[in-house]
């Protein structure tokens, strides 16, 4: 049942966020959309509920509540990322917006965007831990909590992972093409 839940809460994410994008560029409803789009958090909290009382009623927990905890933790770390990169789109597509702003190719500005996305799968992985420590202590010890703590390893794995690679960004900045750096000097 929890992972049927995941599945329409990320069926319902994109549908909200289609819809809601529908309303504000093709339809020319802004207020209409963004209603549409402030119905995303619902999902969570639907979620969060649902397995809530899974595991209040004696369920046994494993790596499904575990992926629901994951799955919330990304929502609210890469969710308005991913709100934020579509509309963009959209808006340039159908509602002659400026074109998406392209992330920097080299340099620091390029590790400056590589921390910031490491930021925002960093605080998607801590809210899981989070989570998944408080259906930990919700259950108790007697409860089987192995499945949990993998969980939470993973997550921990997924921190190490984004920082190496900010950090990679950071220690050996990519460097411009030598033409790009010739052009770049011209006035």
């Amino acid at each position: 049942m929890i992972v049927g839940l995941v599945i329409a809460c990320e069926v319902a994410f994109w549908a909200l966020l289609a819809a809601g994008l529908a309303f504000r560029y093709l339809l020319r409803m802004p207020r209409t959309g963004l209603a549409l789009l402030l119905c995303e958090p619902l999902l969570e909290v639907v979620l969060f509920t649902v397995t809530a009382i899974d595991l209040k009623n004696g369920a046994e927990p494993d790596w499904r509540h575990g992926l629901a905890a994951v799955y919330i933790g990304f929502t609210v770390g890469l969710g308005h990322a991913t709100i934020k990169w579509v509309d963009a789109r959209v808006a340039h597509r159908f509602a002659g917006g400026p074109p998406p702003v392209k992330p920097p190719k080299y340099g620091m500005a390029r590790a400056v965007h590589e921390w910031r996305t490491a930021g925002r799968w960093i605080l998607a992985s801590a809210v899981a831990i989070a989570l998944l420590q408080a259906a930990i202590w919700y259950v108790g010890s007697d409860g089987g909590t192995g499945s949990l703590r993998a969980w939470q390893l993973r997550m921990v794995w997924l921190i190490g992972i984004n920082v190496v690679i900010a950090a990679g960004y950071t220690l050996f900045p990519k460097r411009a093409p030598a033409e790009d750096r010739e052009s770049a000097k011209l006035p």
